[in-house]
């Protein structure tokens, strides 16, 4: 062999390694992305990710969403408390937060967001399917259900808080969103504003999980009553806001649920029907039918009494909420 001929064997030897050497690099890359966006994205959406041009994918679109608020209850009070132990109270959050981001996860929704002990999360990207309503459902009962299992032990990081969850469906953007400083895969739109607030509302209804109407009528069709039931829970104008919504309680299966039986949902809504007719007398003894323990009846009650038990003279059904 000449010279020629194997200098020209030497190069291409030399570009075969450069090939070999650049694929494991993009080989590692990949798995460094993947190790990265593994805390926040389902093996599902990371599949979806790898089969499509991710910068593609990541570009903001409008799509039919479905967003999930979650907030730990008492967590001002525990506050207070740990002043003088604060790495332990940021234990018990990391804990609450964890058992929302697995319920997330869990059932093919995104990480978008942590605010101090809240999670957001939402179905719908980068893949939609129709079942997103009932995905995010899911992952709402089984935060729940942890944390009712952690209040039955004293001795449990999650023991003394609850949790309060808020789920809207809609139209709205999602994708890489931020500033040229600061980009995170996000969500925006009314959707997500409606989700906070419904997740807000759980402290004044005394409901762990409210739902939109979007999403409550799906519920009712597809998810079946061993998994989750839904209960309507009234027509609400919230504060700041210019149109009413329903709003419905989701309910865990009556196996796991020993505070509100199906005869207690049939009951609250009969009630609700005669309060928006304007019979407040009936829809007071409806309530007073349901057991002790099912707080969320606490409210119609106290709108009643607060009205001197009588519908205001412009009654049309609907509650307007003074504060958030």
């Amino acid at each position: 062999m000449n010279d020629e001929a194997n200098l020209k064997a030497d190069l291409r030897f030399t570009e075969l390694m450069a090939e070999f050497i650049s694929s494991i690099r993009q080989i590692r890359v990949l798995s460094q992305q993947q190790a990265g966006m593994t805390p926040f994205f389902s093996p599902a959406v990371i599949e979806a990710m790898r089969h499509e041009k991710a910068d593609q994918m990541l570009q903001p679109n409008e799509s039919d969403i479905t967003v999930l608020f979650c907030d730990v209850r008492g967590f001002s009070k525990k506050s207070e408390q740990a002043q003088n132990n604060l790495r332990d109270l940021l234990a018990r959050v990391s804990e609450a937060l964890g058992v929302m981001t697995c319920g997330i996860i869990k059932y093919d929704g995104v990480i978008a967001d942590f605010q101090g002990d809240a999670a957001l999360g939402f179905w719908g990207w980068p893949t939609p399917y129709d079942d997103d309503r009932l995905s995010a459902c899911r992952a709402a009962l089984h935060v729940q259900r942890d944390f009712r299992l952690a209040m039955t032990d004293p001795n449990h990081p999650l023991s003394g808080f609850q949790v309060g969850i808020g789920i809207a469906h809609g139209r709205a953007i999602a994708g890489r969103i931020g500033t040229a400083e600061q980009i995170k895969v996000g969500v925006f739109g009314p959707t997500v504003n409606l989700g906070s607030r419904l997740e807000s509302l759980t402290k004044q209804l005394r409901a762990s999980i409210l739902i939109d109407e979007a999403t409550a009528e799906y519920v009712r069709k597809y998810l079946p009553p061993d998994e989750g039931r839904v209960r309507k829970l009234g027509l609400f104008r919230p504060a700041g806001m210019s149109t009413e919504l329903w709003i419905s309680q989701l309910l865990p299966p009556v196996s796991e649920d020993d505070t509100v039986s199906d005869r207690d949902v049939t009951n609250y809504e009969s009630a609700l029907s005669a309060f928006i007719a304007g019979d407040w007398s009936t829809a007071l003894e409806l309530l007073n039918e349901l057991p002790v323990h099912d707080r969320t009846k606490d409210f119609l009650q106290i709108h009643i009494g607060v009205n001197g038990y009588e519908p205001p003279a412009d009654w049309n059904g609907v509650i307007v909420m003074q504060s958030k």
